[in-house]
């Protein structure tokens, strides 16, 4: 008997074809998103700053770990600081949301958002953390300046060269370059805008307050000893991470961001 291989009807072919092009499209979609989740789904430890809606210029942080599935808080509520014109949606590890304003570069809001946590800082020669550090330097600054090859890093000018960070108004050592000035002695990275986006906002810390009122050019601040016990308990094999949310946009993203429960006190 002789085999006749059949071709399929033209429009059953394109129907197939098609729906072999929206699986691949729905995986692709189902795997970004997964991305997004699982980019911190390893995080052991969690930094959450609450703030009480978008225009706010304070907020409250606590700290958690976690142990399987389920977070257990480690440090009780303590107030912070944050941008002067509040908070905007920033660029880190959580999936770009709607509603709500949008960190800009100069705009004097904090990210919010979930964020890796980078590098710690200050301007000992050594501080009591696990996180990798950075002995700030006279001639250390981070780049401001959007169209600069070095925007958002923290650069050596005797090494890129004084040219090179021509107009960055973010001197490291602001102790020497700013009238004696004490917020960065201590503190770390939060990881907004890693990728450098031009106009995507820079230079986001976590660092000491001035005072309980000053609020930030777009950093989180804080009272030293919050700061000193903060990065003697961070852990980089912990996978940390930051997240900064309007206190109704916690509540909404809580399951599917799979964030810890507040105590009543929620945002202050």
């Amino acid at each position: 008997m002789t085999m006749v291989c059949r071709m399929e009807k033209p429009m059953t072919v394109r129907r197939h074809t098609l729906a072999l092009l929206t699986f691949a499209v729905v995986l692709a979609g189902v795997a970004h998103a997964g991305a997004a989740d699982a980019s911190w789904r390893n995080a052991r430890q969690m930094i959450v700053v609450t703030i009480a809606d978008w225009q706010v210029d304070h907020g409250t942080l606590r700290a958690f770990e976690r142990d399987g599935e389920s977070w257990r808080q480690v440090r009780s509520a303590t107030p912070v600081t944050i941008g002067k014109n509040g908070a905007g949606w920033g660029m880190g590890l959580s999936p770009a949301q709607t509603g709500g304003p949008v960190k800009r570069e100069g705009d004097n809001r904090s990210p919010a958002g979930v964020f890796r946590i980078g590098t710690a800082f200050g301007y000992a020669a050594h501080a009591a953390t696990a996180l990798p550090y950075r002995a700030l330097g006279a001639s250390d600054w981070c780049m401001d300046v959007s169209g600069s090859p070095h925007y958002n890093r923290i650069v050596d000018a005797n090494v890129v060269g004084a040219e090179a960070v021509k107009g960055s108004s973010e001197p490291m050592r602001r102790d020497l370059h700013a009238d004696g000035d004490q917020r960065y002695r201590l503190g770390f990275v939060i990881e907004h805008n890693a990728q450098a986006a031009p106009e995507g906002g820079s230079c986001i810390f976590a660092h000491l307050w001035k005072s309980p009122t000053d609020a930030t050019a777009g950093c989180t601040a804080m009272t030293p000893a919050v700061m000193q016990s903060l990065l003697a308990w961070l852990k980089p094999q912990d996978h940390p991470v930051f997240v900064l949310l309007p206190q109704a946009e916690y509540e909404r993203l809580r399951n599917t961001w799979q964030l810890p429960g507040l105590d009543a006190d929620g945002a202050r």
